[in-house]
């Protein structure tokens, strides 16, 4: 009998349920809850370069979008934390869908080489409007409330981002085992062979383009809330590089390796730390040999391994 994808889903739910109350002390709250936002964003990640097969370098330009829409909206213009999250999000979905059609007309190095100028070009933006965005040095972000309550501190803003980390699984497991992800599926295997079965190869593209980056945007906002502050460091380019990182670690089409790999590479540079001077090249190090001798990525590998599916 096929075991049920949401297996893991539920042992994801379980974990989530206990750690606040095993955790001992709020350094590993606060690692938890980074490892969680992480995550979320791999998973829209993964949706596009793992099942659709179609790279992004510049994808922490949608996270700065997010960010900055919470930030400055607010501060400038008096908007309500919540409409500047969902401002952000429709903001970057329309980059998204308006740069989607000719630069998925690329292929390659070209396409890798688009989206890397895009995210450049977004955190180029956010650097040079500093009366909008505080330039280099970054900006407050007010706090968030929901019905005059007001979001702060570690406790509160875990419970929220281990809800939106089981949605987001359980809503990527049910989109990947639809017709949407059989299509993606489809294309990322061979277009031409989509197109002849009536695939609109074109659409499904940049309707998972759309859906990463709104996914990245809604996380960037959490995430200054979170922190309470905001820098363009958060949408420059070698933060990308570090989610295709997770992707690639965690496993290309995985949802669950989405999540292991977003878990690892949020805490590995911690537990680096003790190695003063030396974590860098023990990081590259352990990089490396995953990739030589895991180069499906971990779950992918541990899965075909022992003989069971996600």
């Amino acid at each position: 009998m096929k075991k049920s994808p949401f297996i893991g889903l539920y042992i994801i739910m379980a974990v989530l349920l206990v750690l606040p109350f095993v955790l001992p002390n709020s350094f590993y709250v606060d690692l938890a809850i980074r490892m969680a936002i992480n995550a979320i964003i791999v998973l829209g990640l993964n949706l596009l370069i793992g099942f659709a097969g179609q790279i992004s370098l510049g994808h922490a330009g949608f996270l700065g979008i997010g960010a900055y829409a919470t930030a400055a909206l607010p501060t400038h213009l008096g908007w309500h934390p919540i409409l500047a999250l969902l401002a952000g999000a429709v903001a970057a979905g329309l980059l998204a869908a308006i740069v989607a059609r000719p630069i998925f007309k690329l292929k390659g190095h070209y396409l890798a080489m688009a989206t890397l100028g895009l995210g450049i070009i977004i955190n180029i933006v956010v650097r040079n409007e500093a009366a909008w965005t505080g330039g280099p040095d970054g900006m407050p972000v007010p706090a968030m409330s929901l019905a005059g309550f007001e979001i702060s501190g570690d406790k509160h803003w875990y419970w929220i981002v281990a809800i939106l980390l089981s949605v987001s699984v359980w809503a990527s497991l049910n989109l990947i085992d639809s017709p949407f992800g059989r299509a993606l599926r489809a294309l990322h295997g061979s277009e031409v062979a989509s197109k002849v079965v009536g695939v609109d190869v074109v659409r499904y593209k940049v309707a998972i383009f759309v859906l990463s980056a709104v996914f990245a945007s809604i996380m960037g906002s959490v995430t200054a809330h979170y922190v309470g502050f905001v820098t363009p460091n958060l949408a420059d380019f070698f933060h990308s590089i570090e989610l295709v990182t997770m992707v690639v670690i965690g496993g290309m089409a995985s949802v669950y390796g989405s999540v292991v790999g977003a878990v690892l590479l949020t805490a590995l540079p911690q537990a680096l730390t003790s190695f003063e001077g030396w974590e860098t090249v023990i990081f590259g190090a352990i990089l490396m040999l995953c990739m030589i001798f895991l180069p499906k990525g971990l779950v992918p590998t541990l899965a075909a391994k022992f003989g069971k599916g996600e």
